[in-house]
């Protein structure tokens, strides 16, 4: 079985279901009529749903992926994911209840961001405050960012050389998924260039450390780069290592920014040229049942699908068609095949499945696998496939 041409997935499901009992019983029994899942009044159910399990479930301590436990307060990535989603869907539906989430978040937090001053990770819920700012103009809402973002412009550090970690670069592709919206919403709300300067020298030096343009694809770190006399780590199949949820997050990120950034900045078209081609491997590593695996080049090697990788794309992919960066004839298929797997890791209950848990590489998922991030992925999502059904 192909899973990286698109037309058969009901049979790569019905795999999954007998490998793994626990993941499909909601697939054993076909609806006399099943719902309608492009509609608009699906969109807002599914998105419903997901928010109110997930707001009802907030981690406070997630598994890492090599044993022990990590923390996650309310101001960490992880919960700066999940009200990413939550603010696009406040946008979209304009629900008040994702707004109130948003503001009871934001106030807890004193509209703070994460304890690390120059770190990515600590800069990704004030994404929430600086578009709660954006609604209501209360200052105090982004003062403690602007600070923030204020002493890297006054103290600019090198970028990423080696290691992967490090508190004052991006050397992780995550990063681009936590920082850069971030540095653009700040821009916009205060008309000041120097902010989306500021992210536009740190992304490319990120890209020159990360992105292989040979595969359109990011190297989740510098341990997974594949050196120029081809050494470095490999697959079992012998590919090269791209972590889905790492692209995922690369992809989202060049969403969020594109949306935010003027289209009279001199930078843009890189953005769109870069969008456009990680565009294009995506769709044709696509799993048949809509979804991605977690290692993109090696499906067979993790060959259940993930969810929170496939949010991000979904998202990404739909995005660029409601802004006119990708065509109809190419895209529409695969974002509607994604938005149709990511309504099957959606269970009844409203938990999104099939989420990766906190990691940094390809590794295999349940169906009891769920996280914030992936919650937060599946809105974004939702929130670009309401403006297809508008359309």
């Amino acid at each position: 079985m192909n899973i990286t041409q698109r037309g058969g997935g009901f049979a790569l499901m019905m795999l999954a279901i007998v490998l793994f009992p626990g993941c499909g019983g909601r697939m054993t029994e076909e609806p006399a009529e099943a719902p309608d899942i492009f509609s608009r009044e699906s969109i807002l159910s599914a998105m419903e749903s997901a928010f109110d399990w997930q707001i009802d479930n907030i981690v406070y301590s997630a598994p890492l992926p090599d044993g022990g436990f990590q923390d996650v307060s309310d101001t960490e990535w992880v919960r700066g994911a999940f009200f990413a989603g939550v603010m696009a869907a406040a946008e979209t539906t304009g629900n008040p209840r994702y707004l109130d989430a948003a503001m009871e978040i934001s106030e807890r937090n004193g509209w703070q961001p994460g304890p690390r001053p120059r770190h990515a990770d600590d800069h990704c819920i004030a994404q929430t405050y600086a578009k709660i700012f954006l609604a209501k103009r209360d200052p105090r809402m982004i003062e403690a960012t602007v600070a923030r973002f204020d002493e890297m412009i006054f103290e600019p550090r090198p970028g990423p050389d080696m290691g992967w970690a490090e508190d004052d670069n991006w050397s992780w592709c995550d990063a681009l998924f936590m920082a850069p919206p971030t540095m653009a919403l700040i821009a916009e709300a205060t008309g000041d260039s120097q902010y989306l300067d500021l992210m536009n020298t740190m992304w490319w030096e990120t890209y020159d450390y990360l992105y292989d343009p040979e595969e359109h694809l990011w190297y989740r770190d510098g341990r997974y780069v594949i050196q120029t006399d081809g050494s470095g780590p490999r697959t079992p199949s012998g590919q090269k290592v791209f972590w889905s949820r790492g692209n995922g997050w690369v992809f989202a990120g060049l969403a969020l920014v594109l949306e935010r950034m003027p289209t009279d900045y001199p930078e843009r078209a890189r953005y769109e040229a870069l969008f456009q081609d990680m565009a294009a491997t995506l769709i044709r590593i696509q799993g048949e049942d809509g979804l991605w695996r977690s290692s993109l080049l090696d499906p067979d090697e993790y060959p259940i699908p993930e969810s929170s990788g496939s949010g991000f794309f979904v998202y990404g992919l739909a995005w660029g068609l409601n802004n006119g960066a990708l065509d109809s004839s190419t895209y529409q298929t695969a974002v509607r095949e994604g938005w149709r797997g990511l309504n099957w890791a959606l269970q009844p209950s409203g938990k999104l499945g099939w989420v990766q848990q906190i990691g940094y590489d390809p590794r295999s998922v349940t169906a009891d696998d769920s996280m914030e991030y992936g919650s937060g992925a599946f809105l974004l999502a939702g929130s670009e496939m309401l403006k297809l059904a508008s359309e």
